[in-house]
This record gives structure tokens, sequence and C-alpha cells, in this order.
């Protein structure tokens, strides 16, 4: 049997995944060719490395997804903590053992999974968490010196060795904390107690950060810093359609029950609802929105038209606009805002992100589109109360009684007569463009209505008609 170090070990299986063609870590979308080759440059190099990226970036999935590329199963000393290679073994227990039972030393075997470990940094993390403490009670049962080596109780770092150990939000950690990792990283000793423990572990030490944390002066020691082999930085989806995947990926969209039909332009207007959010001005860009934000979004919205769906005795579950805002809630819960963003209010704030959104989706997939019937419909007086708990045919009835309406979303092929549900979606998608054009009014109860001038508009009332509180 070879023995090779972790680095070695993962150095090796993936020059043989590279050789066959495999992705690196199937699953993981949108990165195939900005950070997956500088992983693989990185774990080439036998580096310790960093993601850097704000949260929802895949980060945690990375590092775990690392795991794929140990052996199966590695021997171990049996009995050990820190998971002793027979032929090099690291602690007193294992040697000592070893001297007394020879070729007879019993052995056990390690699954990959069991040779990952993951800590969250925070700042109340301290080094007996991370290296391990003097244990008294050790001491006492063995009659060993506290000073002796098998009085140790192992942190996670130790007990990670011949494996990864991943640390999420490295700059959390304090001062001393990090200067005890580096001190591991490059010397393979630390003092525990006072008293000096060499450990020269057989490990992989892998980290997440967000950017702004990494870099601030005082968050990261430059020593660390200056230790850690690979610095790469994740990224947001780079195109809507990259996005839509990774979310068509995640969310839990097939209920086992009745067939879930989600309309494209549905996928890509809750798609757009995160880019718009990434770019508007009163959500916080160095908090970052997640791409969990429309995974979530997708999961209520499908729920809310299952619930509409069962009530209303239809046959199929095909989401629509109502349906997007009932998830107002998965949108406010993953977005920080700015001073100004604050003042307006988070559902004001998600309110007018839907229409955006509803808005981009309507250009990219029509184009310019003559609406003027529909819109003067509106101005005449014209009003339209669409509800999340009425049925598709019953809201397509009450769109019939709009001119054009039906003919112009027939027209530019977001779809036909023929098929109800996916008719009320596109109708639906239709009328949020137009309020968000402010060529008409959408209020939170669902009523379309012609359009709010400034002398109209109520009090508290925000810039596309809906109640900002």
């Amino acid at each position: 049997m070879v023995n090779r170090t972790v680095k070695d070990e993962l150095r090796g299986n993936l020059l043989e995944r590279l050789a066959g063609g495999s992705a690196l870590f199937p699953g993981v979308l949108g990165y195939e060719d900005t950070v997956m080759p500088q992983i693989a440059n990185a774990v080439l190099s036998r580096h310790n490395f960093i993601l850097l990226g704000l949260r929802g970036q895949a980060k945690s999935r990375i590092l775990r997804a690392l795991t794929t590329l140990l052996d199966e199963f590695v021997p171990i000393v049996a009995g050990s903590e820190v998971n002793d290679d027979p032929f090099h073994p690291i602690s007193k227990y294992a040697r000592t053992l070893i001297t007394e039972a020879g070729d007879d030393t019993p052995i056990s075997w390690v699954g990959r999974e069991s040779r990952y470990v993951e800590k969250l940094a925070t700042p109340d993390v301290t080094i007996a968490d991370i290296i391990g403490d003097m244990d008294p009670i050790k001491a006492a049962r063995g009659g060993h010196l506290l000073s002796d080596e098998l009085t140790i109780h192992y942190g996670m770092l130790p007990r990670a060795n011949r494996g990864i150990f991943a640390l999420n939000e490295l700059p959390d950690l304090s001062g001393k904390v990090q200067v005890g990792l580096f001190n591991i990283m490059q010397e393979g000793d630390v003092q525990i107690k006072g008293y000096p423990v060499r450990l020269p572990l057989d490990l992989l030490m892998v980290f997440s950060a967000n950017p702004e944390d990494y870099t601030a002066r005082g968050k990261i020691i430059t020593p660390l810093k200056d230790r850690i082999g690979s610095e790469i930085a994740t990224h947001y989806p780079e195109t809507v359609e990259i996005g839509m995947a990774i979310t068509r990926q995640e969310a839990w969209a097939n209920r086992g029950g009745m067939p879930v039909r989600v309309p494209d332009f549905m996928e890509e207007l809750i798609e757009r609802i995160a880019f718009e959010a990434r770019t508007n001005k009163r959500v916080d860009r160095r908090s970052g929105v997640s791409q969990r934000m429309p995974i979530s979004v997708l999961e209520i919205v499908i729920s809310n038209a299952e619930r509409r769906a069962i009530e209303t005795g239809e046959t199929e579950i095909v989401p629509r606009i109502a349906d997007v805002y009932s998830a107002l809630p998965a949108i406010t819960g993953k977005i920080e805002l700015e001073y100004e963003g604050e003042i307006v209010g988070g559902p004001a704030i998600a309110r007018e992100l839907i229409r955006r959104a509803a808005d981009a989706t309507f250009r990219e997939r029509t184009g310019l589109v003559d609406m003027d019937e529909i819109i003067m419909w509106f101005d005449a007086g014209g009003a339209l109360q669409v509800s999340d708990d009425v049925s598709a045919k019953s809201v397509v009835q009450g769109f019939e009684a709009v001119p054009t309406l039906v003919d112009t979303v027939e027209g530019v092929g977001l779809a036909q007569r023929s098929d109800v549900p996916l008719l009320a979606a596109a109708c639906e998608l239709l009328l949020e463009a137009l309020v968000a054009r402010r060529k008409i009014s959408r209020s939170d109860e669902g009523r379309y209505g012609r359009a709010l001038s400034e002398k109209r508009r109520r009090p508290g009332e925000d810039y596309f008609g809906g109640l900002s509180a």
C-alpha cells in the first residue's frame, strides 16, 4: 500500500478525475470557467486555500465536496483520537501501542466522510476548541503529569488529522487563535497551558470568509494570511440562465402529488428578483443577496399555487404573478437594507423588485409591444381584481374584458388561449410590466387600475402604486 499525505492523496485523485474528463464537483453550477480551475490549481499545488465570497455563493458546498477527492477508506490505529497512520503515528498513544503490539496493532478503517471536520468561527472560539487543552481528569486517572502528552484533550484540528479541516468565517476568530493556526500550518507545533506540543498534522486546511472582513484592518492577522496558499473569489451567477439552472436544481418543486408546471417566464422572473436586488441602491451590497432567495421564493410560489389548486379543484399546479407576491417573506428575510431602504420598508422594496423583474422578463421575451389599447381601458376607469385564491379560468374571464390583452399575450408567444393556466400567468406578467412602467397601478390586494399621478397618489404610497408600509 502506497502511503500518501492528504494533499498528495487529493492531488492524485484530482489528476485521475481530470484525466477522465469528469466535472470537478458535480452539482456546483456557474463556476466551471472561473472558480473551479482555481480550486483545481490550488489542490494540484498542495495549497491550503480560502474561498472569499458573499453569502449564498456555495462556499460551504464546495468545501464539503472536497471529500469526494479523498480515498474511500484509510487505515488508522484503533482507538486513536487523531486518526494515527499505522506507519507514521504522531500521538504518544499510537506510538506506545505500536511499540508494545508490533504487527498485532489493532487497525480500524475510516471513510472519507469522517475525515472532514468543519467549524464556524466565532469570537468566543478558543485554542482549546481548535487545538486542545490539558485534561486534569485524564492525568488523575492515568497517573500522568499535566505536561504529559497523554493528558491532552484534542481539539477539532488534531481530530481532523489525515483529512480536511474547514473553518468558515475565518476573520471572526480572535487573534490568539489565528496565531495558533498559523503555528500549526507552518511549524506543526503549539503551546497548550505553557507546554510546547509538537503536532505534525497531515491535513488540508481550507477556509471561507466575506471579502470585506478578510481585508479589513485588524480582522485577519498578516502572518496567517501569508500562509494561506491560494485566495479564491467566488461570485453570484453571472447570467440569469445559470441562476435559473441553480434554482431549478435546488428548489423543492416536485411535491409528489398534483403535477407542477412552472412557466419558464415565471422561473425567469423569480430569478431576476435576485438580480434586481443585487443592483438596487437601497439593498446593502456588502451583505449580498443569497442565491437561496430565488430558491425559497420558488418554493413558496409553488406552495401558494398548490393551495389554490386544491381549494379551487384545479388539476395541476401552475404559479402566477399573484403567487410571487405571496412570497414576500422569502424576499424580505433575505435582503439587508441601506438606510434609505429601511425608511421605505422591506415589503415595499420587495414589491418594487418583483415589478422590475416582471418588466425585465417581459421586455426580454417580447421586445417592444403595442399596449396602448390596454392602457386606455384602464385610463378610462377600467379595473381588475386579481387574487391569488381565484382559479385560472375565472382570472382569464376577467382578462378577456380588457381589449387586446389576451390577443397581445398570444401574439408575442407567451401563451395560447387553449392553455388557460399558462394564459392567466402570462396576462398577469404583462400587467405587472405595465405597473413597473407606471402605465397602470396595482394595489396590495391585487387590484389593477389606472396609473396614479403625483396628485392622485396617497400619502405612504410608493413609486409603483403599492403601499410602502
